[in-house]
């Protein structure tokens, strides 16, 4: 039963975010060197997970009956009867429920704002039916990570926080296209709203590219704005921005218009090593 609800919400996905969530927080750590550092940890791990399994269980249960008449996605667990509506809903109130219960424990600024991320990563759920720029609204509930995480010790904005949001929402965004290429077809025929249904595929990667120029241009202004808060950054943080800009690269590589068959590769593989290598060269630079 665990693998069933851990496969709904693709647990294996948090490695996207959860990096960029544990740059933020050590931003903020060092800078602030607060003396609850381990409560403070744990309560951002946990606000992450409930936030995360809420919205993507939300997002299977609004897609089920979509999910149901796609040949790629039938076999879901809500459209498959593995996981029942009803059980699928009291999972998403019980992840909602505890992550503003998390909230709480962390401070009075991330208690207020919980209902509008929430609002923010539900929502993105409906957006697919009326907009094609859904997958920049994922972007930006993603985006919120290191936001978020910095907030869960300063109590306030971080701008270089800001800086990596921006690169996460481009980056996200640039991706997702990605991964919706190979529903376009699908998506048209039922009038759903993405970048490849609306724009095809090769425009679509275009705009992908150019998303993740963006998003190398963004880390680059966060990562020298880093060097100059933070002395004891340096080379590390610059080697993690160019193998994550690397990495972005790749997957452009790996997937065009005349070649399909590397999505998945190009989607989650390549896109969780870029997150995980510079999570963990810049988390390293702070310390070393």
């Amino acid at each position: 039963m665990l693998n069933l609800y851990l496969s709904l919400i693709k647990f294996s996905h948090t490695v996207f975010a959860l990096p960029f969530a544990l740059i933020g927080f050590y931003l903020a750590y060092f800078k602030y060197q607060p003396t609850d550092l381990v409560t403070k940890f744990i309560l951002v791990i946990l606000a992450m997970v409930f936030a995360r399994s809420s919205a993507m269980a939300f997002n299977r249960y609004v897609d089920r009956e979509i999910d149901a008449k796609n040949p790629r996605t039938k076999e879901r667990e809500i459209p498959s009867g593995k996981i029942s509506k009803r059980a699928a809903i009291w999972f998403i109130l019980l992840s909602m429920i505890s992550f503003i219960c998390t909230t709480f424990f962390i401070n009075k600024l991330c208690f207020y704002l919980s209902p509008i991320a929430l609002l923010v990563i539900l929502g993105y759920s409906f957006t697919k039916r009326f907009t094609w720029l859904c997958h920049y609204v994922l972007g930006l509930g993603l985006a919120l990570a290191p936001i978020g995480a910095y907030l869960t010790i300063s109590g306030e904005f971080g701008f270089i926080t800001i800086f990596l949001g921006i690169c996460v929402f481009f980056w996200v965004g640039g991706f997702d296209i990605i991964y919706a290429l190979q529903d376009a077809s699908f998506d048209a025929s039922i009038q759903l709203k993405s970048i490849p249904a609306h724009f095809g595929i090769a425009k679509a990667i275009m705009i992908s590219r150019i998303s993740h120029i963006l998003a190398s241009i963004f880390l680059f202004i966060g990562t020298t704005f880093m060097n100059q808060q933070y002395p004891s950054t340096g080379w590390l943080s610059w080697v993690a921005f160019g193998l994550f800009s690397l990495l972005l690269l790749r997957q452009h590589l790996l997937v065009n218009e005349r070649n399909l068959s590397k999505i998945n590769q190009a989607f989650f593989t390549t896109n969780g090593i870029a997150s995980i290598v510079l999570g963990s060269f810049i988390i390293l630079d702070l310390f070393v």
